[in-house]
């Protein structure tokens, strides 16, 4: 009887700090999803408080978005995997992989411009994801020890190139204090610098004048 009690009281002080204090949830979380400080409660890269929410917390929906982050805007590439979420039902890595997604991605409203290629972008990095890392994708960044492994992660997955791997980076660095991504943060403007819907708009304008002036560069060349 006494054990008990005493379990039962050291229960009740257990469920009293964590409804105290919320962090402390937050921060389990993140250790259990290989960040190194306490998860944002919201990614501001789309217009939807739900989307971002998403993006924030799921390891698999982050780099759902990065998946997609090609030939449409962040808003429209960071708001899928809210998207597919909703049509599929979950979004873990075995649910992708099993799922034939291109009329998921065709449904109106369309998933992406392409929704074809990017279905299959999407199939092929849950299957790598799945295989690789057993569904867990933040293994991706929590077995990296240093830059370089978490580079050669990052760049492995499908569809990501060394812009998709540096802009990972700089939001695992500067969003969730990832050590091993900070020497791979470029030094131009990225979505790792982005904390609220301006900051959104500022990336955005930025990223423009850089794509022109990346372009007239190629042009005098």
């Amino acid at each position: 009887m006494i054990a008990a009690a005493a379990a039962d009281g050291a229960a009740g002080v257990t469920r009293r700090h964590s409804e105290a204090d919320p962090s402390r949830t937050r921060e389990r979380g993140a250790s259990a999803r290989g960040y190194d400080r306490v998860v944002p409660d919201r990614l501001h890269f789309t217009d939807s408080d739900e989307a971002n929410a998403l993006i924030a917390s799921d390891p698999m929906a982050l780099l759902l978005g990065f998946a997609l982050d090609q030939q449409v805007t962040v808003q429209k590439a960071f708001s899928g995997p809210l998207a597919l979420r909703e049509r599929l039902g979950s979004i873990d890595a075995a649910t992708i992989a099993a799922a034939d997604l291109e009329p998921v991605f065709r449904d109106t409203p369309a998933i992406h411009r392409y929704p074809g290629a990017m279905a299959k972008r999407v199939h092929d990095l849950a299957v790598y994801v799945r295989d690789t890392y057993d569904g867990d994708a933040a293994r991706v960044w929590a077995d990296a020890g240093d830059s370089e492994t978490l580079r050669a992660n990052i760049a492995a997955l499908p569809g990501f190139g060394e812009m998709k791997v540096t802009s990972l980076a700089a939001v695992l660095a500067k969003r969730y204090g990832v050590k091993a991504a900070e020497g791979l943060v470029p030094p131009h403007p990225t979505l790792g610098d982005v904390d609220s819907a301006e900051a959104l708009a500022g990336y955005q304008a930025a990223k423009r004048e850089h794509k022109a002036e990346w372009a007239k560069l190629r042009a005098e060349a």
